[in-house]
């Protein structure tokens, strides 16, 4: 669509000035003054996402029950009747399978037994058939309380006493155990899953820049704004503060949130980081000026992240629209991940600390060099090789001002490739020698 628009596209936007000219974007004035202040950016960006990742360390994983839900909705009023009649446990009852004992005299005992565990406010005998039976075991705390959680974890560790003398084999289920098993399990795979993800943002971008401070400096900021984005959710979802401005019962972080988080923001600040540094990278390969090119090319490149963060940013907060609060932390946290991820992130702490950096941080040694192939992302050897050929090909004179009175001050005019057949014929047998040329 691009290739039919032709040059009429550019009315719709202005080009990149010249490097010697001052650009005056918002982006490229923000630009300036993180380039300007990089070291008190750098410092100050770093606290702030501290600080708001603090909450983090006291995340609660765990699956929503019917307490999580508003006052208003009837599955909440149901709970609460519940606990008030029948203590909170009655909500999350444990079904405490034995297998062996055929009637419920034979499983008396161990309802006994289950009993004494401290945090077990009573355990009844429900049914006894085929020679298994279950016992009803109530505890103190709610289905969703951590207490709840280290008492399925007594019972399991615990078993062998309460089976003594009764010949029987006892298991833990119910909903309540499978969701305090559910989000164990999710919890354990996280480290696992974060090394894969901080694995991959490695290799794709050393690949793509062949260097390896760009995606070292790249993963140190996904870290950070995930972190920050657990933190704002644990202070609002977990913790309660400003619960009541979105309408939502403060209680444990969704169990699958974390992954579903990681592999999101991971995804979008890798497309940020893209936009920005491959910009810079292309002003530095140009004019060989480090500074100036991180201010040029965040400049250059702030509109397209401010326009990419701010549609998704929208997106996940439509999300909070609804009165679901599992819909409602993901939505949050989704958006406010992007949100620090592009403008505190990519625009902020990524420039200040390539500024900071200089020339150095496109510095690879020669042995890794030859072990990385170089992608040519921005096309500079494809450029010089046509260049060459157009050098050794030049057009002729009447084909020369027949193209500058069609596209006069173009790049066009200037090389004169398409005035006519014989030209264009020759230039585009230039151009695919030096695609495979390029290629080899």
């Amino acid at each position: 669509m691009l290739g039919f628009a032709g040059a009429g596209v550019t009315r719709f936007f202005s080009l990149p000035r010249g490097s010697g000219r001052r650009e005056r974007t918002a982006g490229a004035g923000w630009a300036r003054f993180v380039v300007r202040r990089r070291v008190p950016v750098l410092l100050g960006g770093i606290v702030l996402l501290g600080a708001v990742a603090l909450p983090a360390l006291d995340i609660r994983l765990g699956l929503p029950g019917g307490g999580s839900k508003p006052p208003s909705n009837t599955q909440r009023k149901a709970y609460d009747l519940l606990s008030v009649g029948f203590g909170p446990g009655f909500n999350g009852a444990l079904l405490i399978v034995a297998d062996g004992a055929p009637t419920t005299a034979d499983a008396q005992p161990i309802a006994t037994a289950l009993a004494k565990v401290p945090d077990v406010e009573r355990a009844t005998v429900a049914t006894a058939s085929h020679d298994v039976a279950v016992i009803q075991v109530i505890a103190d705390t709610g289905p969703n309380d951590a207490a709840t959680a280290v008492l399925v974890d007594r019972i399991r560790a615990e078993r062998t006493a309460i089976e003594a003398g009764t010949g029987a084999r006892i298991l833990v289920g119910g909903a309540t155990a499978s969701d305090i098993d559910v989000s164990a399990k999710l919890s354990g795979a996280l480290p696992q899953f974060l090394i894969v993800v901080i694995g991959l943002a490695l290799l794709l971008l050393t690949f793509a820049f062949r260097t390896i401070l760009v995606p070292l400096t790249s993963i140190l900021g996904f870290l950070l704004s995930v972190a920050a984005a657990f933190g704002a959710q644990v202070a609002i979802f977990q913790w309660g503060w400003g619960a009541h401005l979105l309408a939502v019962t403060p209680g444990e972080t969704v169990s699958f949130l974390p992954i579903l988080m990681l592999a999101i923001i991971f995804g979008l600040s890798s497309d940020y980081e893209v936009f920005v540094v491959s910009r810079i990278h292309e002003d530095y390969s140009a004019h060989r000026d480090a500074r100036a090119a991180v201010i040029r090319g965040t400049g250059q490149s702030a509109r397209v992240v401010t326009s990419a963060a701010l549609i998704m940013f929208t997106i996940f907060l439509s999300f909070m629209l609804t009165n679901d609060p599992t819909v409602k932390a993901i939505g949050f946290s989704f958006a406010i991940g992007v949100l620090l991820d592009a403008f505190v992130v990519r625009l902020t702490l990524v420039p200040a600390a390539m500024a900071i950096i200089g020339a150095h941080i496109w510095y690879h040694p020669h042995w890794f060099a030859r072990h990385i192939p170089d992608p040519d992302i921005e096309g500079r050897h494809l450029e010089t090789l046509i260049d060459t050929e157009d050098a050794r090909h030049t057009p002729a004179a009447a084909c020369t001002s027949a193209s500058a009175r069609r596209w006069p001050g173009s790049r066009r005019a200037s090389r004169s490739r398409l005035c006519c057949g014989g030209c264009r014929r020759s230039s585009s047998t230039r151009r695919r020698r030096a695609w495979s040329t390029s290629r080899a």
